[in-house]
């Protein structure tokens, strides 16, 4: 009775068996060159870390702004409360929508890694103009224009959006 609970069995049943002796993966999983992908590097904990990573850092960084946004709006930016408050739902608005987007190129054009690589770069560009924006009264010292800090400001916020679409799906 032992020897019966201790055999391997399929968790998924309607999958055919996989041939133990092939070196490729049997559900047509393709590498970078569009050539059937090898067992041994493909899956695991490599793509984990940086999926997970990106995951992540990118939560940490969305929720950081957004609890933070209404502030910086009223207090930097001088918008009333009202003004503030419609702006950073239009952009929670926005971050939540540009998935939608992401994941058609993810599905019909680019594949899932090629898209996170892609909109991470977006996103990080998008951090650091925000980055910059907040920077730009001390920068431009007595040409201060506050027209170019919204613009910036603005700029950061919807690429950071624009690039969360692509991390999302």
């Amino acid at each position: 009775m032992e020897a019966a609970a201790d055999e391997e069995r399929p968790l998924i049943h309607h999958l055919p068996p996989q041939d133990e002796s092939s070196q490729y993966t049997s559900d047509g999983t393709v590498d970078i060159n569009n050539q059937p992908a090898l067992k041994r590097s493909t899956g695991n904990w490599r793509a984990c870390f940086l999926i997970l990573g990106a995951e992540f850092t990118e939560c940490v960084a969305f929720f950081g702004i957004s609890k933070n946004l209404v502030t910086y709006l009223t207090g930097e930016l001088h918008e009333s409360n009202v003004d503030a408050a419609r702006n950073v739902s239009t952009w929670i608005g926005s971050s939540f929508f540009t998935p939608l987007v992401g994941a058609f190129l993810a599905d019909t054009y680019w594949g899932r890694c090629w898209t996170v690589v892609i909109f991470l770069s977006i996103y990080s560009v998008g951090m650091f103009t925000l980055t910059v924006s907040a920077f730009l009264p001390l920068l431009m010292g007595s040409s201060y224009n506050s027209g170019i800090h919204h613009v910036a400001a603005f700029l950061g916020l919807y690429l950071a959006a624009l690039g969360n679409g692509g991390i999302k799906p």
